[in-house]
């Protein structure tokens, strides 16, 4: 045989394999039809949930593409009580939605976000401090407490970098404190020429606590430029922010940033969402572990992975010369 010859050879033995496995999976054997009652695509109930936030506007610009946007543009979307409540729900729901394989992040008005909204989180702070309210509660039952609320906060953005669809962050003008833990946990990093980073924690006097100082150095690569933007909350403009690797394009202005987020995510959702889904999956799990560690989970995944029916549909398309559709996961 002649090496195309065998790549012809490869590519008919897994058109063969996936006829014969779709034959039997269209069987309605009680286990195929439990499978596709648990695999189904979001309900009713969770579209009219996603409709409904009143610090986000999710919207289905393009097939398999949803848009979160921060939606409070008459406070710079600044993040209160209920923006880390939604988001939370938002994106719990949207790592088991079919018809959403990647995800655009944005903000509405003129800031992406100025931050945790003071205001709203004014009267919790001074409890915290003792200020006012249990100031004479136990220390320790204080601190417990306070940390029970501080996780869940940190869970608001782990639930972002735990789902597995990708998630594009399209930053323009002020991404302040909070938006600086946000986009850290996010997959990819767009920004606009008048985008402005500031870790601004320091300034008010706490440290950072919701993610940009356990991932901003992961992300960067770049100790001592985090120590100093932490330590003195400095402000990154875009130039800047894409020499360290903070953002890996900068656009023209807010409607360049949009257009150009959303032909990367229309291009992800294009491809098999088995393939993008495990890759999001083993680039989380080998940024934590060591390579030997990381080629071992990477092995056990393919080992089911492999098998999927994507492989054949590729194949296939590029024997007919077509662009491969593929099901929903």
């Amino acid at each position: 045989f002649r090496p195309y010859e065998y790549k012809l050879l490869f590519g008919l033995l897994f058109v063969m394999a996936a006829t014969l496995s779709r034959r039997l999976l269209s069987r309605r054997t009680p286990a195929v039809s439990l499978l596709r009652q648990f695999t189904s695509g979001a309900s009713e109930q969770d579209l009219e949930k996603l409709s409904q936030f009143e610090t986000l506007a999710v919207t289905r610009p393009s097939d398999f593409v949803v848009q979160v946007e921060l939606n409070r543009p008459n406070v710079r979307n600044a993040m209160n009580r209920a923006f880390w409540r939604e988001v939370t729900e938002c994106f719990t729901l949207l790592s088991s939605d079919q018809d959403c394989r990647v995800v655009l992040l944005t903000g509405a008005g003129k800031s992406f976000t100025g931050g945790l909204d003071l205001m709203d989180f004014a009267p919790d702070m001074m409890q915290w401090t003792g200020a006012v309210g249990e100031g004479g509660a136990d220390v320790a039952r204080r601190a417990m407490a306070l940390r029970k609320f501080i996780g869940q906060m940190q869970n608001t953005f782990t639930v972002i970098e735990k789902c597995p669809k990708p998630v594009i962050a399209a930053v323009h003008h002020a991404c302040i404190g909070g938006g600086v833990d946000m986009i850290s946990a996010c997959d990819v990093r767009y920004c606009s020429e008048d985008a402005i980073f500031q870790i601004k924690e320091v300034d008010i006097g706490l440290a950072a606590d919701v993610g940009t100082l356990q991932r901003l150095p992961k992300v960067v690569g770049n100790e001592s430029l985090v120590r100093e933007l932490a330590f003195a909350a400095g402000k990154l403009d875009s130039k800047r922010a894409l020499e360290m690797g903070l953002v890996s394009r900068v656009f023209h202005d807010k409607d360049t940033l949009h257009a150009g987020g959303l032909e990367l995510a229309k291009e992800i959702a294009e491809r098999s969402p088995v393939a993008v889904q495990g890759t999001k999956v083993n680039l989380n799990y080998s940024r934590d572990h060591s390579v030997d560690e990381s080629l071992d989970f990477m092995a056990m995944w393919n080992a089911s992975m492999l098998q999927t029916e994507d492989i054949v549909k590729v194949v296939e398309a590029q024997m007919a010369k077509s662009k491969p559709t593929f099901s929903k996961l």
